[in-house]
């Protein structure tokens, strides 16, 4: 397990250099996670540590397998002074503990919900899981074992998560791009839905 969360935060590092900050957060009956702060410009991003140490096992099997399924790490960029983002730690923690805690697999085109906003006063309590690839290369591991995936974290108001239930995960990413919004936007509002 140790040697894997090496090989990640090795990978975390090459991709997006020093991180300037560090949290670790332990809940009852699951390995620590840790969320790394990376400041790049003007765009704060934070990585989980932790998640991929164990495969995501597949809730309805009966038995998980230690070695092989789905690994990953949870990455979220928000722009640098806009908001308390640094606030977004523990839920990001939470989030990533969710396959351990709950039995989820945390898949691109998943919503994932934390009831509370991200940080406070924050127009978001759910993010919706992107494609990874862009920012921080997948991870390979030795056969059997999954590589590791880096995927990305959007953040989504209410009505934009009720919208991409009822219309699907791309429909709700074309909308963003065709309305040129910033995601990285701390404050940004909803897009328009109509």
């Amino acid at each position: 397990m140790g040697e894997i969360l090496d090989l990640v935060e090795a990978r975390l590092r090459t991709a997006l250099g020093e991180p300037d900050a560090r949290a670790d957060v332990t809940f009852l009956g699951t390995d620590r996670i840790e969320v790394l702060r990376f400041i790049d410009g003007d765009v704060v991003r934070y990585a989980t540590l932790g998640m991929s140490a164990q495969p995501m096992a597949d809730p309805t099997s009966p038995l998980a397998d230690p070695v092989k399924g789905p690994r990953a790490e949870l990455l979220l960029s928000v722009r640098v002074g806009l908001a308390e983002t640094d606030q977004v730690l523990r839920p990001l923690a939470v989030l990533a503990a969710s396959p351990q805690v709950e039995g989820l697999i945390v898949a691109p085109g998943a919503s994932l919900d934390l009831g509370q906003p991200l940080w406070a006063g924050a127009p978001f309590s759910s993010v919706l899981v992107a494609e990874p690839g862009g920012l921080v290369e997948d991870l390979e591991l030795d056969a059997p074992m999954d590589p590791v995936r880096f995927l990305p974290l959007l953040p989504m108001t209410h009505n934009e998560a009720a919208w991409k239930r009822v219309r699907g995960a791309q429909e709700l990413q074309e909308r963003w791009l065709s309305q040129g919004t910033d995601l990285r936007d701390p404050l940004r509002a909803s897009v328009p839905l109509d």
